[in-house]
């Protein structure tokens, strides 16, 4: 492989990956996919875990089932929406446990281990 097929290979990865955590940029997004990671659930009981409005949360559901992170299916008149890419549910687990460790201040990270600038709580 050359020189430029390699840069433009990592530009590709790089934006991919700018997108993903572009996605995941608001915590209503990541609440959803908490709450799915045990299974699927209908918009009603999304609303029971996640304080927002309905047309909210809808805008939220669809904005995630379009970049293919939910899948969703009908039943009757409900639609249920379940976790399509385990991959993303992986990654927010690591990151947010991570946050978690951080935050708590009973836990010890070496500054090298952190994700927060300079040790934030």
């Amino acid at each position: 492989m050359d020189r430029d097929a390699e840069v433009d290979k990592a530009d590709n990865v790089y934006e991919s990956v700018a997108e993903l955590f572009s996605l995941l940029s608001t915590p209503i997004r990541l609440k959803i996919i908490g709450a799915l990671c045990n299974g699927e659930k209908n918009v009603s009981q999304l609303l029971a875990e996640i304080d927002t409005t309905q047309p909210n949360m809808s805008q939220h559901l669809s904005t995630l089932y379009r970049a293919g992170v939910l899948g969703k299916r009908r039943d009757s008149t409900q639609i249920y929406y379940r976790l399509q890419s385990e991959r993303v549910a992986t990654l927010c687990r690591a990151v947010c446990t991570q946050v978690a460790i951080e935050l708590d201040p009973e836990a010890e990270v070496e500054p090298a281990d952190r994700l927060l600038p300079g040790g934030a709580r």
